[in-house]
């Protein structure tokens, strides 16, 4: 088995955490960007693996993280985008857009853009944490991304788990001649600290409430593990939603490739980059 290197955002904990382990114990060199300081600093001594902090919530830190990865990391063979969380009360970052939208979406899109020069050279597959609720909760438009008109916790949640199928739609139709397949999948309803940065009273309630209904992180990282592993073409095809290893039915709008353009191209323009 040839060793890849694997850079895991939102690798400090839950899914991906039980992928970071799950990839040294696959002999790989792993790589992981974590929000909070202390848990990534614990699980890089615990796997002896190099070790990053960014908070999403402002893109001069993803910005800066993506330059510090671009010359560090020639080579890269996986880019997992595993950050992201579900948010409470509507909430603008210091950069002025919806919280929910540039955590889940925007900077993993950043960091993508960023490390593209990077991805294409080691023909890297680029893995979304996407979710069921893009297609259960979401009601995207194109000229409101940042739900100022119909705001929901649970919408805008829905709304960036779409995001992250269209943008794999059209990273693979955008790329794929010079080697990047993407994927996105559903991990299941997943027992971590994901709903602990929510400032809804409510959701973090009903989240406690409902764990013991949950899956384990290790049973959730399960597909992502084998998107890893897998070769595209083979045992997954580029461009797909999947669940439970296979390819899923998810919102009707992920499959509109006029809307994965605008959103790639809305998108470029609100994280400054050329197109």
């Amino acid at each position: 088995m040839a060793e890849k290197t694997v850079l895991i955002t939102g690798g400090s904990d839950g899914i991906g955490a039980a992928a970071a382990r799950h990839a040294v114990g696959r002999g790989h060199r792993v790589v992981i960007v974590g929000h909070q300081r202390a848990k990534a600093e614990a699980l890089g001594e615990e796997l002896g693996i190099d070790h990053y902090v960014a908070d999403y919530a402002e893109l001069a830190q993803v910005h800066a993280l993506g330059e510090t990865l671009r010359d560090t990391y020639p080579r890269i063979h996986v880019l997992a985008n595993n950050a992201g969380g579900i948010m409470g009360d509507r909430e603008l970052t210091v950069d002025g857009y919806e919280r929910t939208f540039q955590v889940n979406h925007l900077g993993g899109f950043l960091l993508t853009r960023i490390l593209l020069p990077n991805l294409i050279a080691s023909r890297a597959k680029v893995l979304q944490t996407s979710s069921v609720g893009a297609k259960a909760l979401s009601d995207l438009h194109i000229d409101d991304l940042q739900n100022e008109h119909k705001y929901s916790p649970m919408k805008a949640y829905g709304d960036s788990k779409l995001a992250n199928i269209l943008f794999t739609a059209e990273l693979d139709r955008r790329y794929p001649g010079q080697g990047i397949s993407a994927a996105a999948f559903h991990p299941g309803n997943v027992a971590s600290s994901f709903g602990d940065y929510t400032n809804s009273r409510l959701i973090r309630l009903a989240y406690k409430t409902l764990r013991w209904t949950l899956i384990t992180p290790e049973k959730g990282a399960d597909t992502l593990n084998w998107l890893i592993e897998e070769e595209p073409g083979s045992a997954w095809e580029s461009g797909r939603y999947y669940y439970k290893r296979k390819p899923a039915v998810t919102s009707p709008r992920a499959y509109d490739a006029d809307l994965a353009a605008q959103l790639w191209d809305r998108s470029v323009a609100l994280v400054s980059l050329p197109g």
